[in-house]
């Protein structure tokens, strides 16, 4: 269709911005296209074009607009301002060895108990963990073509990285995705062997955890997550904890961003599918390192009315814990 467009044998209309906001973002087809073609890129570039043309267009970059999006962080940060903790990490130390850049990312800008984990996680570890305020990654912006917003959110990271740190690290799939898409748009210098997730860090620092009662665990691979390998030797670390690897245990969750919003059955079918996978395994937990996923998960659980699995991070499922070393 796309292509068609480009010959100007077809307009781009409303009808086939349906069908573009149909893709998952999940980069699947560039992974299997034999050429390497940027499938998602072409698209994000198609939505740029449309969403130049149209009304909505307008009300959506006001949405995106710094002013109303901070704020909008702003009130949800107030509205769960009970679960706040102080976000000055207990190891956090100038004589520590290991400096880390934490981006956050939107939602744990507004539900802070990813400073709880990790503080029970590194309390006792040599690692320096930075946290700027960063703005959001630029994903949403991007996906719905508004480029202009990507481009003043990802120029405002870039500058704060433009320090020394020993790893740039994240606790969402989605955010290091973008992260690292950044040197194909700008001028900069993210290094991937860098930029990891918590995943890895702590398997790089070997720690062990040791829980009382005997659990069952699956995995769910986010779509952006890139490497996933760090999973399956963390649990080794892990006493009385079995992993079980569900059936298409990387198969997108069905969330995908305003997907959900926008094609509501296709979603919740790619949910319940999903969630028929985790339920298979009989586990306790389903784990994910993406927060965008949790919300999938549980939208897949809910529909085959499984209340038995938790949808748990990665990280929270690791502070439960009894003993870390």
């Amino acid at each position: 269709m796309l292509h068609g467009v480009t010959q100007n044998e077809l307009k781009l209309s409303k009808n086939i911005n349906k069908y573009l906001d149909m893709c998952l973002k999940c980069g699947k087809c560039t992974q299997f296209c034999p050429a390497g073609i940027d499938a998602l890129e072409i698209i994000n570039c198609a939505k740029h074009e449309y969403m130049k043309t149209t009304i909505l267009n307008k009300i959506i970059s006001f949405l995106h607009s710094r002013l109303v999006f901070s704020n909008s962080i702003k009130l949800g940060k107030l509205l769960f301002r009970h679960l706040k903790r102080s976000e000055k990490y207990h190891n956090m130390t100038v004589s520590k060895k290991l400096s880390v850049m934490y981006f956050k990312g939107c939602v744990n800008q507004v539900f802070p108990n990813t400073d709880k984990y990790l503080n029970k996680i590194f309390g006792n570890t040599d690692i320096n963990i930075i946290s700027p305020d960063f703005d959001c990654c630029g994903l949403p912006f991007l996906s719905e073509g508004n480029l202009e917003r990507f481009e003043l959110s990802a120029k405002s990271n870039i500058e704060k990285l433009n320090t020394d740190y020993d790893y740039l690290v994240t606790d969402c799939a989605s955010c290091e995705s973008t992260l690292l898409s950044y040197n194909k748009y700008f001028d900069c210098d993210i290094k991937s062997e860098k930029t990891l997730n918590w995943g890895d860090i702590i398997a790089l620092n070997n720690l062990k955890f040791e829980y009382k009662t005997p659990v069952k665990v699956t995995f769910h691979k986010p779509c952006h997550l890139n490497n996933d390998a760090f999973f399956e030797k963390i649990i080794s670390n892990c006493t009385n904890v079995q992993y079980v690897k569900m059936e298409d245990y990387d198969e997108c969750c069905g969330l995908a961003g305003s997907f959900a919003l926008k094609n509501r059955q296709l979603s919740k079918e790619i949910s319940k599918n999903k969630a028929i996978n985790i339920q298979n395994t009989n586990a306790d937990y389903v784990i994910t390192s993406c927060p965008a996923c949790i919300l999938g998960l549980k939208q897949g659980l809910m529909q085959i009315k499984n209340k038995k699995i938790k949808v748990v991070s990665f990280l929270e499922f690791l502070s439960l814990a009894d003993k870390i070393y």
